[in-house]
C-alpha cells in the first residue's frame, strides 16, 4: 500500500489504544492508515517528527471562536495553530438568533474542524467585554426553548450539545431559571449540556444536583466562591456525588475560571478533571489562560501524568462530545494528529487570580494533520 504522508521516528501517545511506543504514522486517504515501524519506504511523503509526542488529534473542549460575530471571539485558525489543536469545540458563542452566520462564515470556511454547544440565550454570549458585560441570560425574554430546539435541529450535524451559563454574572436576577430551561431543550433534543457557574446565586449544588449523565460542568476548578473546594482542602459533597453519577468534569480555563489552590485541592483528594480545555476567548488568549498547550501544562506541573494530561485533551472530550470517531489513532480512523514538542526548563505559571509558579516542563506545538494532511503550527509566548 502506498501511504499519502508518513510521520517517522516520534513517540506515539494514544491513551485510547493505552498506545506509548516509538512508531511511524501512515495516513492515506485522510484516514489513519498504520502505525508500526518502517512506514516510510511506502510513503509519497513524509515528516521526520523524531523526539516529539505523536498524539491523537487535541481537542480543545471550550473555545470561542465566533470571530467577527461575537466580542469574546478569536480567530480559530490562529488558535489552532498556536495550540496543535485539530478540533476546537465552541462553547455557547451562538444562540438561535445568529448561529446560521456562525456557520456559514466561521465554521464552514475553517480549515481547523469546529463544533458547538448552541446557546440556550437567543443572541449568545453577546456583551462579554472589559467595556461592557452582560449576562445573557440576565433577561429571561432571551431564553426561548422552542427556538432553541427548532435552530438546534436545522443544524445537527455540527451541534454537540446546549451551552448555558448561570450565576451572579450570565444570569443575574433569573438565578437558575435558564438553566432549567436548557435542560428541557436538551431533553427534546437528546443532547448533552455544558453548564457555567460563575458567582453564585445559584450555588454550585444547585446546579450540580439538576446535571444528568453525560452532561459538562466546565470551569470545575475555579476558585472561591463557586469552586469544589471548600476552605479545608476538601471537597464538596454534591462535587463527590456529581462524579458517581456520570457528570463530565471541564477545567475551562479561560480569564476567571481556574485556581491552582482548588486545583491542588482537588489533585489532592484524587480528584482529577475529566478534560482539559482553555476556554480561549479574546480576554483570556494573552493570559491567563493563553490556549490549551499551557492549559495541559499546568496540569502536568501540578502533577498529573503525561498520559491522564493527553487523555484529557483526548479521548475524554471525544467521548463527551459523542464523537467515537475522534480522539484515536485507531488504523481507519480519522487522520487528525498532534505534534508536540515536551521540553524542560523553568516556565512560569499563573491562574486567574494572579498566583504563579515556576514549572520545569511545558508542552510546545511542532505540527499537526488534519484529515491526513500536515498544517504548521506557530510557537506562541504565553
Amino acid at each position: 500500500m502506498t501511504y499519502d504522508l508518513v510521520l517517522t521516528g516520534g513517540r506515539v501517545l494514544d491513551p485510547a489504544q493505552k498506545l506509548d511506543t516509538r512508531a511511524d504514522v501512515a495516513f492515506a486517504g485522510g484516514k489513519v492508515a498504520a502505525i508500526g515501524p518502517d512506514l516510510a519506504r511506502q510513503a509519497r511523503a513524509t515528516r521526520d517528527v523524531t523526539g516529539k509526542l505523536v498524539t491523537p488529534g487535541l481537542i480543545d473542549l471550550h473555545t470561542h471562536v465566533y470571530w467577527g460575530g461575537t466580542s469574546l471571539g478569536v480567530d480559530p485558525e490562529m488558535l489552532a495553530r498556536r495550540s496543535a489543536c485539530t478540533t476546537l469545540v465552541d462553547a455557547g458563542s451562538a444562540g438561535p438568533g445568529n448561529f446560521p452566520g456562525f456557520r456559514k462564515h466561521i465554521i464552514e470556511p475553517s480549515p481547523v474542524r469546529i463544533l458547538p454547544y448552541i446557546n440556550i440565550s437567543f443572541a449568545g454570549i453577546f456583551a462579554f467585554a472589559k467595556a461592557v458585560m452582560v449576562g445573557e441570560n440576565s433577561d429571561i425574554r432571551l431564553v426561548d426553548p422552542v427556538e432553541c430546539v427548532r435552530v438546534a435541529r436545522q443544524h445537527m450535524d455540527l451541534i454537540v450539545g446546549i451551552k448555558v451559563r448561570v450565576g451572579g454574572v450570565a444570569s443575574f436576577g433569573t438565578g437558575i431559571a435558564a438553566m432549567d430551561i436548557a435542560l428541557a431543550a436538551a431533553d427534546e433534543l437528546g443532547v448533552p449540556i455544558m453548564a457555567h457557574l460563575d458567582r453564585p446565586p445559584p450555588s454550585s449544588r444547585e446546579v450540580l444536583t439538576r446535571l444528568r449523565r453525560g452532561d459538562v460542568l466546565t470551569h470545575c476548578f475555579r476558585p472561591f466562591p463557586g469552586g469544589p473546594a471548600m476552605g479545608d482542602g476538601s471537597l464538596r459533597e454534591e462535587v463527590l456525588e456529581a462524579r458517581e453519577r456520570g457528570i463530565i468534569f471541564d477545567i475551562g480555563h479561560g480569564g476567571g475560571s481556574f485556581g491552582f489552590r482548588t486545583a491542588r485541592a482537588a489533585l489532592a483528594a484524587g480528584f482529577e478533571p475529566d478534560v482539559i480545555s482553555s476556554d480561549a476567548h479574546e480576554l483570556s488568549i494573552n493570559g491567563p489562560a493563553f490556549d490549551q498547550l499551557v492549559t495541559m501544562s499546568k496540569m502536568l506541573c501540578l502533577g498529573m501524568s503525561l498520559e491522564a494530561v493527553i487523555k484529557a485533551s483526548t479521548a475524554a472530550p471525544a467521548a463527551a462530545l459523542r464523537r467515537p470517531e475522534l480522539g484515536s489513532l485507531k488504523a481507519g480512523g480519522i487522520g487528525d494528529v498532534s505534534v508536540l514538542s515536551l521540553e524542560k526548563g523553568a516556565y512560569d505559571y499563573v491562574d486567574v487570580v494572579g498566583e504563579t509558579f515556576r514549572g520545569e516542563q511545558r508542552l510546545f506545538p511542532a505540527g499537526m494533520v488534519i484529515a491526513g494532511k500536515w498544517l504548521e503550527t506557530t510557537r506562541e509566548p504565553g
